[in-house]
């Protein structure tokens, strides 16, 4: 559910570089907060990158990309949503209209020499800016859903999850003195959008937020970049049809934002498209 990349892998690798490089105004990490009046000892914030923090943001889009909290259920999943990218599939959503599809694929082939989805890479990179699914279709589902059973498979749709969407964003968060609430705003607009800088990818996003509010490490008040952040997307958002509803905004984020949960502590509850979720701990 991305905007449109273009597919060679140096490519991608540079505008993910492109993404995470902390812009000439932040801060040195430890000038973001005022030091500890003395006899006082500060603990560092968890990350998103804590791995019980990495499970409750995949938890998170899950509930908004597939109606459940089962994320490592969705190996599995792949359809048409009709959005214009193609096939939609896998843990992230991965798109074969957009390119990461393909480079999954790619990285599984090259893990895994071939598999039963290597195959499809010559008719993946035809149709690949395109929503066609010539030389796909059934045969190409039912190989996926096989193919999801491979621990190899699984492996390869964490590792481009993770190179691709959640280290550029969790990096990015860090950069802009973000605590592990901003870091899952970061990377659920990633998600959806695209890392890149266009006016509706993650960098255009994060520019047109930062024309309205100071990150926290540029001296601003976090929740207050946090609103503005959620208000430029909301305006990419509501462009599309297919991302016009902006509950995993409203009834999700902004949610935790407006209780100030910076940390993302559970208990967590929330609604995504009129449905409730709750993870206690």
């Amino acid at each position: 559910m991305r905007t449109q990349h273009r597919t060679a892998r140096t490519v991608r690798l540079a505008l993910a570089a492109l993404l995470v490089a902390a812009p000439a105004t932040v801060a040195a990490a430890g000038a973001v907060h005022a030091a500890p009046a003395a006899g006082t000892v500060r603990l560092a914030a968890v990350g998103l990158d804590d791995p019980h923090k990495k499970d409750i943001a995949m938890q998170l889009v899950s509930s908004a990309e597939n109606s459940s909290l089962d994320w490592k259920a969705q190996y599995k999943y792949i359809e048409d949503i009709n959005d214009g990218r193609g096939y939609t599939a896998g843990i992230i959503g991965f798109c074969s209209g957009t390119g990461d599809m393909l480079e999954l694929v790619e990285h599984y082939t090259d893990l895994k020499p071939g598999n039963i989805l290597a195959k499809y890479l010559p008719a993946l990179r035809r149709v690949n800016g395109t929503d066609s699914h010539s030389g796909l279709g059934s045969a190409f589902e039912r190989d996926w859903v096989t193919a999801a059973k491979d621990t190899v498979f699984q492996q390869a749709q964490n590792e481009e999850r993770d190179r691709v969407y959640f280290n550029p964003s969790v990096k990015q968060g860090k950069a802009d003195g973000l605590r592990a609430l901003g870091q899952f705003i970061y990377y659920d607009a990633i998600v959806m959008h695209g890392p890149g800088s266009g006016s509706d990818s993650f960098g255009g996003i994060r520019a047109a937020a930062m024309k309205k509010a100071r990150t926290p490490a540029q001296g601003g008040d976090e929740a207050t970049y946090l609103k503005a952040f959620l208000d430029a997307r909301k305006v990419v958002m509501k462009q599309e049809e297919a991302h016009a509803d902006t509950s995993r905004v409203d009834t999700e984020q902004l949610v935790f934002l407006n209780a100030g949960n910076f940390d993302l502590n559970p208990p967590l509850r929330w609604k995504v498209y009129g449905d409730s979720y709750v993870i206690n701990s």
